[in-house]
C-alpha cells in the first residue's frame, strides 16, 4: 500500500509537471509583430468575422480597434496567455468541470498558429473563453430560476465588455486573482472541499451505524459502529468502550450542535440519519454551497440580517460578527409554501399588527370552511373591497369560487394573531417577511418548516431591541411602550438593513469549521445534479 501510494504521489507530480510545462510552452508561443498591411488587415478581418457571433466581443475589438490583447507579442500579452491557461486548467479546485473551457484545445490552436487569419481567429477563442471562465467564476455557472423556481435571488452579474477592458488595463495575474470570490465563506468552503476529498481518497468515515435510534445505556455492535464513526469524524477520542456512556453521549451531543440538531446528546431518529451521511454527500453540499456562494457574490452590508433557511435561523450580523441569533420556522415543504431565497432591505417593523390573510389562503382555505359553516375561523373578519366588515350572516358562501370570491380577511392584534405582535418588513413581490408567532412549541422541533412562506422568529422581541439599539437610547423601554398601546404602529428603522434568505446545507461557523444540515426542500439536490450534469466531478485527493 505504501509503493502504491508512493507511485500515485510521484504520476501526480509528474502530471502537474507536464501540465505546467505544456502551459508555459502554450504561453510562450512566439507570435511576431504583423508588419505587413496584408497580414494586419486579415488579422482584423478574421477578428471582426469570428467575433461577429458574441455581440460583446464584437463591440471590445471594435472599440480597441481590433488590437490584441492574447496573441500579440509583449510580455503582457504572453502573461495574459499564460493566466488565462494556468486558471482554466485549476478550475476544479473551485468545484468547476475542466472540459468545459478545454484547455487542451486551446494550447493545440495556440500551438497551430501559421497564419494572421489564425492568430485573429484564436484571439477571439481566447476572449470567449476568457468570458466564460470569468463569469462562472465570479457569479456561478448555472442559472439559479432554471433549477428551482424559488430560487429568486438576483445574481450580481457584470457586463462582459468590463471583463476585457478590466483585464487590458489591468496586471494579469492580480486581475485573475480578483475574479473568484473573496469573501472568508468562499474561501472556508475551497479548504473543507480538499478536506472533504483527503477523507473520500482514505476511505471516509467507515461502516454506518445499523440501528435507526439508539440512546445513553445502551451497548452492544451498533453502539460499537457508533462509537467508531464518532472517532472517525472527530467527535470522541479513541475508545474500546461497548457502552453508550457519557462520553458518548458528550460526543454525540457536540455532532448534535454542529449539524443545527437539538443537543440531548440521544442518537434519534434526525441524529442518526444525519451521522450515516457520507463524505461523498458532504463533499456535494460543498460544491453546491461554492456555487450558491459565486451566485451571492456581493456586498452583504456592514450591518445586514441573514437568515438560513436549512438551519432554521436568523441573525444580525455587524461587520462580519455575530450580534443576534435565534431560531426560526420557516415555509412548509409542499405546494407553494416553500420560503424563496433572495435579498432585499428591511425598512419598518410593525408593532401589534393585523394579518391580512393572503389570497391564497383566503380561497384555498378558508373559503371550503366557510362553505360547511358560515361561523368557521370566527377569530377572523371577512371585509369588504373597502376594508369594512361584513355580517358573514348575510353572506352565501356556497355561490362562490375560488376566482369569485369578492372579500379578503383580517385578524386584528392581539397576542393569537398568526403574525404575534411584531413583524419585521423588506417590502418584496412574493410577500415574505419575518414575524412573531402564538405556535412557539414549534422552535423545539429539530426540522421547522411549518409555515406558509414567511419566517418565523423564536425571539422577536429581543430581535426588534437590537435592531433600534442603533437608533433608540432605551430600546427595550421603547419598544414595550409601544406594544402596551395595543394599536397597530409602524415603526421606521432609521438606517434599513439589507435582509438575505440563503439556503445552505454547508455552512462555516464563528470558528471557522464547516457545519451541515439536512436539505429540507431538495434544492441543493437539484443543484448538484444540475452540476453534475455540466460536468462537475467528486475528486479524490491524498493527504
Amino acid at each position: 500500500m505504501a509503493f502504491s501510494t508512493r507511485v500515485t504521489g510521484q504520476l501526480l507530480a509528474r502530471r502537474s509537471m507536464i501540465a505546467g510545462c505544456a502551459i508555459a510552452i502554450a504561453a510562450a508561443v512566439a507570435f511576431a509583430p504583423l508588419p505587413a498591411a496584408a497580414q494586419v488587415t486579415a488579422f482584423k478581418q478574421a477578428i471582426a468575422e469570428t467575433a461577429a457571433q458574441d455581440d460583446d466581443i464584437a463591440a471590445f475589438y471594435r472599440t480597441n480597434g481590433y488590437t490584441p490583447i492574447w496573441t500579440g507579442a509583449g510580455e503582457e500579452d504572453r502573461n495574459r496567455r499564460a493566466e488565462l491557461l494556468r486558471a482554466i486548467r485549476s478550475v476544479a479546485a473551485h468545484g468547476l468541470p475542466v472540459a468545459r473551457y478545454d484547455p487542451e484545445g486551446l494550447m493545440n490552436r495556440l500551438a497551430s498558429v501559421r497564419t494572421a487569419r489564425d492568430r485573429g481567429m484564436v484571439e477571439v477563442e481566447m476572449s470567449r473563453v476568457f468570458l466564460k471562465y470569468a463569469r462562472d467564476i465570479q457569479t456561478g455557472m448555472l442559472t439559479p430560476r432554471s433549477i428551482d423556481s424559488a430560487i429568486v435571488r438576483e445574481v450580481p452579474y457584470r457586463d462582459r465588455t468590463s471583463y476585457l477592458t478590466g483585464l487590458s488595463a489591468a496586471k494579469p495575474a492580480a486581475y485573475f486573482r480578483s475574479l473568484p470570490p473573496t469573501s472568508m465563506e468562499y474561501n472556508a468552503l475551497i479548504k473543507e472541499k480538499v478536506a472533504m476529498e483527503r477523507l473520500l481518497h482514505s476511505g471516509g468515515w467507515g461502516a454506518t451505524v445499523p440501528a435507526k435510534s439508539l440512546k445513553p445505556g445502551e451497548s452492544g455492535n451498533a453502539v460499537i459502529a457508533l462509537r467508531n464513526r464518532l472517532i472517525s469524524m472527530g467527535y470522541l477520542e479513541r475508545t474500546n468502550t461497548r457502552d453508550y456512556d457519557a462520553d458518548m453521549q458528550a460526543a454525540v451531543q457536540q455532532f448534535q450542535i454542529a449539524h443545527g440538531l437539538n443537543d440531548d446528546g440521544v442518537a434519534g431518529a434526525a441524529t442518526m440519519n444525519q451521522i450515516n451521511v457520507g463524505v461523498e454527500k458532504r463533499l456535494q453540499s460543498v460544491m453546491v454551497a461554492l456555487e450558491r456562494e459565486r451566485w451571492f457574490n456581493t456586498e452583504r452590508g456592514k450591518r445586514h440580517i441573514l437568515v438560513n433557511l436549512p438551519d432554521f435561523s436568523a441573525k444580525i450580523i455587524d461587520d462580519d460578527k455575530l450580534t443576534f441569533y435565534t431560531r426560526s420556522v420557516i415555509g412548509a415543504n409542499r405546494e407553494d409554501r416553500p420560503t424563496p431565497e433572495f435579498s432585499d432591505t428591511m425598512t419598518h417593523m410593525v408593532v401589534n399588527p393585523s394579518w391580512y390573510v393572503p389570497r391564497s389562503i383566503v380561497t384555498k382555505e378558508y373559503l371550503p370552511a366557510l362553505k360547511r359553516n358560515r361561523n368557521a375561523a370566527s377569530h377572523i373578519e371577512i371585509t369588504d373591497s373597502r376594508g369594512r366588515k361584513v355580517n358573514r350572516g348575510a353572506v352565501d358562501f356556497s355561490r362562490y369560487t375560488e376566482r369569485t370570491f369578492p372579500f379578503a380577511m383580517r385578524q386584528p392584534p392581539s397576542k393569537s394573531n398568526a403574525l404575534g405582535l411584531v413583524k419585521f418588513m423588506f417590502p418584496n413581490k412574493y410577500n415574505i417577511y419575518l414575524h412573531d408567532t402564538p405556535a412557539k412549541s414549534l422552535f423545539s422541533r429539530d426540522v421547522r418548516a411549518f409555515s406558509h412562506g414567511c419566517v418565523r422568529l423564536a425571539q422577536p422581541f429581543d430581535f426588534a431591541y437590537e435592531l433600534l439599539s442603533k437608533q433608540e437610547a432605551d430600546p427595550k423601554g421603547y419598544f414595550q411602550s409601544v406594544l402596551r398601546s395595543r394599536n397597530e404602529t409602524k415603526v421606521e428603522l432609521d438606517e434599513p438593513v439589507p435582509v438575505h434568505l440563503i439556503y445552505r446545507t454547508a455552512v462555516t461557523n464563528a470558528r471557522g469549521h464547516t457545519e451541515y444540515r439536512a436539505d429540507v426542500y431538495g434544492r441543493d439536490a437539484k443543484i448538484w445534479n444540475a452540476l453534475s450534469r455540466a460536468g462537475v466531478v467528486l475528486g479524490a485527493v491524498q493527504g
